[in-house]
């Protein structure tokens, strides 16, 4: 569940980048979001 939240964020960020709308920093930080929660999850995963 946590990888399809976060490749589907990653891809909306990567379209924000290709067509130049950006809504400010949001999308930046939804990305960094992203990614901390995989990490997170790789981590546990990997000690459960």
């Amino acid at each position: 569940m946590l990888w399809t939240i976060a490749v589907i964020l990653i891809v909306l960020w990567l379209l924000g980048l290709v067509t130049s709308y950006t809504m400010g920093g949001f999308i930046h930080v939804i990305l960094v979001i992203a990614i901390i929660v995989v990490v997170i999850s790789f981590i546990q995963g990997r000690r459960g």
